[in-house]
């Protein structure tokens, strides 16, 4: 019989963390999750969970002593929320990256990012250039396994209002049909069906070693398994 897995899942409180937390504390397959919140888990509650605060700048000494498997990291913000380009960055590629390397501290061999469609570190616009950036640099820091998630605009219900995201979820019905060929992989995506990807891909034989970039449809399938 295959030991239980540990997990640990940055953005634990957001629309797919949450999600995810809550699968992975009823999978069978993982025996603990260790869960970075910033505020408390609503509606969740298992002898597998353990909490912990937030804090990115002391990830490593929160994680020391911890045997971790698998680390999911489904933490962002936007420019709005973040209130300036450079704090923005501050969480979008420091602070996951401060996580990474915590986790592959603490033995992750499987890293399972959330990215966005468009991330290239020589994009010129500024947010696809930072979503490039660290996956660039989570590249760098050598997992046994990488799995990189690029959704297009994110459809559920956030503890926090994005007006942006609640009208194009009001016009979702109208343009995922029209978008085909490359604007297939900009349809818009259920942060639930990001988290059952995300689960997926961590426990699929097929997919272990090597980085794995997945969009649109990937997640879709894998979100079925």
């Amino acid at each position: 019989m295959t030991e239980a897995r540990t997990a640990a899942v940055a953005g634990a409180t957001g629309l797919i963390g949450a999600h995810l937390v809550r699968m992975l504390v009823a999978d069978p397959a993982y025996g603990k999750v260790i869960a970075f919140s910033r505020r408390p888990l609503e509606g969740i509650s298992s002898p597998k969970l353990q909490t912990m605060e937030a804090d990115f700048e002391k990830a490593e000494e929160n994680l020391r002593g911890a045997q971790l498997d698998d680390a999911f990291c489904a933490l962002g913000t936007t420019i709005k929320q973040a209130g300036s380009q450079d704090a923005f960055r501050k969480v979008d590629h420091d602070y996951i990256l401060a996580f990474a390397r915590a986790a592959k501290a603490a033995g992750a061999k499987r890293f399972l990012l959330v990215s966005a469609m468009g991330a290239s570190a020589s994009s010129s616009i500024f947010y696809s250039r930072v979503k490039g950036e660290t996956e660039r640099d989570i590249r760098a820091l050598g997992f046994e396994t990488l799995h990189i998630f690029r959704p297009g605009l994110l459809l559920g219900e956030r503890a926090e209002k994005r007006s942006g995201e609640e009208i194009g979820a009001a016009l979702t019905p109208f343009l995922n049909p029209l978008m085909i060929g490359p604007l297939r992989d900009y349809r818009s995506i259920r942060g639930e069906a990001v988290a059952g990807a995300m689960r997926g891909a961590a426990l699929s034989p097929a997919l272990e070693r090597g980085a794995h970039i997945h969009t649109h449809d990937a997640m879709m399938h894998l979100a079925s398994i």
